[in-house]
């Protein structure tokens, strides 16, 4: 596994870098020539928003926001200690190099934050009862920020937006999915395909959160037993493994912290 010590030696973290980013491009290729087979089995539509009642579990999460926005107040008073999205997952340095958009992980193929799921107990549950998640975090865009257009590298997963914190006016901020646009509304979701060309910005002076997780997309046989095997193989990929490593040094590095009620 990928190290995160801070005894590397000087150079060492940028060919890392330019390492794990070639090998994930190499393997985003791959796995898009396979995308016009696996969605010839979808069970649900492929257009670039989804039906929310495709999906019945999303009421029964939706009538969960007050708790999860709860333990989200408490995450929020470190948001200057978060790490930036692209400090952990080094591919999104393409489309945010600032420290606009913080990230708080739950949990992500087959890694878990046990430190933050402890401090978010109601929202690790529910995260544990939405079928087929793959990852999980809360998403924080900072005032002004904006994410350049760019798609995800595999539709066989969908992706799932939960609004936690929507700052006025909400028509400010959005997101444009494949040339249809979109506005969070505060305790509603949106459920779209990642896999089409998408941007997303908030234009207000204020952050705006949501519960963003990838959700295997429906599929008949065989392709969801396909789709199964490649998300376990990326698991292991040196993407998800050095997201993983950058991941628990940043825990290291906030321990000291005093989260929750012994703050």
């Amino acid at each position: 596994m990928p190290s995160a010590s801070n005894t590397v030696a000087p150079g060492a973290p940028g060919l890392r870098d330019r390492a794990v980013t070639v090998a994930t491009e190499l393997g985003g290729r791959a796995l898009q020539s396979t995308e016009s087979w696996l969605l010839r089995y979808s069970s649900v539509p492929t257009t670039p928003f989804l039906p929310l009642e495709t999906f019945p579990w999303v009421e029964r999460v939706e009538e969960r926001v007050p708790e999860v926005q709860a333990e989200l107040e408490e995450v929020l008073s470190y948001r200057e200690a978060l790490p930036n999205f692209q400090d952990i997952s080094v591919d999104q340095a393409a489309i945010s190099s600032d420290d606009g958009w913080k990230t708080f992980f739950f949990l992500g193929y087959g890694f878990r934050s046990e430190a933050n799921c402890r401090r978010c107990p109601r929202t690790s549950a529910l995260l544990d009862s939405i079928p087929g998640l793959v990852t999980g975090f809360f998403s924080i865009l900072g005032p002004g920020k904006h994410l350049p257009p760019h798609r995800g590298p595999w539709r066989g997963v969908l992706r799932y937006h939960l609004a936690l914190k929507v700052p006025e006016p909400a028509s400010a901020s959005g997101i444009r999915v494949g040339g249809q646009e979109a506005h969070w509304q505060e305790g509603r979701s949106l459920l779209f395909d990642d896999g089409y060309t998408h941007e997303a910005w908030n234009g207000t002076d204020a952050v705006r959160v949501v519960l963003f997780c990838d959700i295997l997309r429906p599929l008949r046989p065989p392709a969801d037993q396909v789709n199964k095997a490649l998300v376990k193989a990326i698991g292991w990929s040196p993407f998800v493994q050095d997201a993983r490593s950058r991941h628990e040094a940043w825990e290291k590095r906030v321990e000291g912290l005093r989260w929750g009620n012994g703050r």
